[in-house]
């Protein structure tokens, strides 16, 4: 099943028998200003109007836990994920499609969260909401509650330990901006550089200025040129677990399983103990 779809497939899946559970993930990274500019709200942003339908997620609450030593957006916690997933009318048996305002990032949170956690049926509307050409509303929806119980499971993830070993072992992808990988820049953890043995491989290379994914194709020619394929394990970190999750989507998208590592660099960062490595090279 692919792992994304189209705005026009999403309307008429919309209007069919077995209609996805629809979920507004909008978000933004958000850091201070001087200017004492309020940060992005995401569920004012939902209110003011969304697509038929959809109930609004909130990831900073509901798919991650509080920021601390884990990184800026740990796991959640399950049974509260859980929770918030069968309030949205997430069932077992029932399709799911997650969309965001546009960078993807969030959406693909949500759709890896519900992946992992056994969900078999989530996809990613691609070009989040601008690709969305029909009306819009501001009526809060409350669908009927959903059964879906999460169960994470054995493959998927990646901790610190396991992301070191598969920077040596296999393929590690930074999927940040390529300034944050060479160290020359960090705006929000202790320390700028990368996981030695990680190759760059920002996430907004993935997608056409549109934020619609490249065609598979070309995804998977790009990965295969960073080592990734098929027949080698593969993994993304990012700075939180946000846009690396988006990074999984596109290797699924290009027909690659590959494993998360949720704390990313604001987990490793924190840790005085981890090597840290600048430049172009992986090192």
């Amino acid at each position: 099943m692919n792992a994304i779809i189209s705005a026009p497939e999403l309307a008429s899946a919309l209007t069919g028998e077995n209609p996805p559970a629809l979920l507004d993930v909008r978000w933004q990274l958000t850091m201070s200003k001087a200017s004492g500019e309020p940060p992005f709200d995401g569920r004012a942003a939902y209110e003011a109007g969304h697509i038929p339908g959809a109930v609004y997620v909130d990831l900073d609450r509901e798919l991650a836990s509080a920021p601390g030593s884990r990184g800026r957006h740990p796991l959640p916690d399950l049974a509260e994920f859980g929770t918030a997933m069968r309030r949205a009318g997430v069932s077992s048996g029932t399709p799911v499609v997650v969309y965001d305002g546009g960078q993807g990032w969030a959406a693909a949170r949500a759709w890896w969260l519900l992946r992992w956690t056994g969900h078999s049926d989530v996809r990613v509307l691609d070009g989040g909401l601008p690709a969305w050409e029909s009306p819009l509303e501001t009526a809060v929806p409350t669908p009927a509650q959903g059964d879906f119980e999460p169960a994470p499971g054995a493959t998927g993830l990646l901790d610190a330990d396991g992301a070191a070993a598969l920077a040596r072992s296999g393929v590690l992808l930074d999927a940040r901006a390529g300034e944050r990988y060479r160290g020359e820049v960090e705006p929000i953890d202790p320390v700028g550089g990368h996981i030695p043995g990680a190759l760059s491989a920002p996430t907004n290379e993935n997608v056409a200025p549109d934020g619609r994914f490249l065609p598979a194709e070309e995804l998977a020619s790009r990965f295969k040129s960073l080592g990734a394929a098929e027949d080698t394990r593969v993994g993304a970190y990012c700075g939180s677990g946000v846009s690396g999750a988006h990074e999984v989507l596109a290797l699924a998208v290009a027909g690659i399983a590959a494993d998360l590592y949720v704390g990313s660099w604001s987990e490793w960062s924190s840790d005085p103990s981890r090597p840290v490595a600048v430049g172009a090279e992986p090192q």
